[in-house]
């Protein structure tokens, strides 16, 4: 097969060159399109199911008798547990493929969802004392930590396997944005369904995983293994890790990336109550209003910008952190429901552009047969701010809380982090690099990924 006839396969044909494939192996284009809007749903369910809890736990944390600590620690061990995993699953489906691992990983955020709301709903009852309801959560949301993990990097790898390098970013970028569209639109979820009950939020989303596992199953296709698609000279390269070159600085931005936006995510309901004295029964709603404003916001980043204009990683990072700052700056200086509101939204649109701009830079560094690895590499860093939160700005065992003390300084902190992904879009090489073709890399396989 030619360079030319690869590139065909791998962008829209007609119908009638699509089914000229006598064998049925390779994957339409309308197929593709499908499976792509799958994906998106089944990213945006991830999204929500990682930050519903934002909104919804403090006010019922306070009212079981939690301290901030105790609350945070419910899904920082999920994302310990997510990060420990997420390169092992991503590993896992370059070998028995991506839809099994995606499957997994959302019947797993399903279930442990379920089983969150309804030992939440036991504990308002007062059924069982918070003593044990603590350790029972942590539990409960460790099953999406340790087994959702997978569906995110699967996701993105898929994704990079029926792409050409010039179709990547904007493919794999609509994943991150609708993970980050759903990490938005968790809370305002959480404040629609919370006018029903406090835990309803959690049974929706949970029907909405159920909902994505179906649909992977019967509509997503996916006839061959990739393992069965790489040469036998690629299968005896060592695979990458994460300290490699290639990965290496991906990885800490990642880091950085995630510390910053879990701080926005995990304070600002705390930050909301504390700073406009709000009462604990108004706080829900009024902060899923900002929520979802921010929610707006990652939405028109995704819809108005990057699916419009085809944006560069250079164009993402840089223009993300930039935004991104000013929403920092905001909230340090946010002394009134209407300067918040203005700075969520500005943190939507800036990290709507940057979350994206990370996983187009991390996949188009690295040649197909990586691709499985890079995405569980970024999927497992991501999730590394929601431990760092709350142990940093929370944790009265380190002589005082940094939060109590001063409420504005994690923002501040936030506002570090991001200027330093500013300096790496600005003059890190490996920006220049991202220009090269696919064919500088010798193992850019002519039709892999197609099928």
């Amino acid at each position: 097969m030619t360079t030319e006839e690869t590139a065909a396969t791998a962008t829209p044909l007609p119908a009638s060159s699509a089914t000229s494939f006598s064998d049925g192996s390779v994957t339409t284009p309308a197929e593709r399109k499908r499976a792509f809007q799958i994906l998106f749903l089944c990213q945006l369910a991830g999204g929500m199911g990682q930050t519903l809890v934002y909104a919804v736990m403090p006010p019922i944390a306070r009212r079981l008798g939690m301290s901030e600590f105790e609350t945070t620690m419910i899904y920082s061990l999920s994302s310990f547990l997510w990060i420990v995993t997420s390169p092992f699953w991503g590993r896992r489906s370059d070998v028995v493929g991506r839809k099994p691992i995606m499957m997994i990983g959302l019947l797993a955020f399903a279930i442990s969802t379920t089983i969150f709301a309804s030992l939440v709903l036991v504990g308002l009852q007062g059924w069982i004392h918070v003593s044990l309801l603590f350790p029972m959560l942590l539990v409960a949301r460790s099953i999406f930590g340790g087994l959702g993990s997978g569906n995110g990097s699967a996701a993105q790898a898929y994704v990079a396997d029926r792409t050409t390098r010039s179709e990547r970013a904007s493919g794999v970028a609509s994943l991150g944005a609708a993970f980050g569209i759903g990490t938005a639109i968790g809370p305002g979820v959480a404040a629609a369904f919370a006018v029903i009950h406090v835990v309803a939020p959690f049974y929706a989303v949970a029907l909405l995983g159920y909902v994505s596992a179906g649909l992977i199953w019967f509509y997503l296709p996916e006839r061959m293994r990739p393992s069965n698609r790489v040469s036998e000279m690629q299968e005896r390269k060592a695979g990458l890790r994460w300290y490699d070159r290639r990965a290496l600085p991906w990885v800490a931005i990642s880091i950085t990336l995630s510390f910053a936006q879990s701080i926005v995510m995990q304070l600002c309901a705390f930050y909301f109550i504390d700073m406009l004295h709000l009462k604990l029964d108004d706080a829900t709603q009024m902060v899923s209003v900002g929520l979802m404003a921010m929610a707006i916001a990652a939405l028109f980043a995704q819809i108005g910008l990057i699916q419009r204009f085809n944006l560069s990683v250079q164009w993402l990072l840089r223009w993300g952190a930039i935004i991104t700052i000013f929403s920092f700056l905001g909230l340090i200086a946010g002394f009134s429901y209407g300067i918040l509101v203005t700075a969520l939204t500005l943190s939507g649109l800036g990290f709507g552009l940057l979350r994206p701009g990370l996983q187009a830079g991390a996949s188009l560094s690295v040649s197909h047969r990586d691709q499985g690895a890079m995405a569980g590499f970024i999927a497992g860093t991501s999730a590394t701010g929601m431990i760092l939160t709350p142990f940093i700005f929370l944790n009265s065992f380190i002589g005082f809380n940094v939060y109590e003390r001063m409420h504005q300084a994690p923002f501040i902190v936030g506002a570090l982090l991001v200027l330093g992904i500013l300096v790496f879009a600005l003059f890190h090489p490996l920006m220049r690099d991202l220009q090269q073709s696919a064919d500088e890399y010798e193992d850019e396989e002519e039709g892999i990924g197609i099928q």
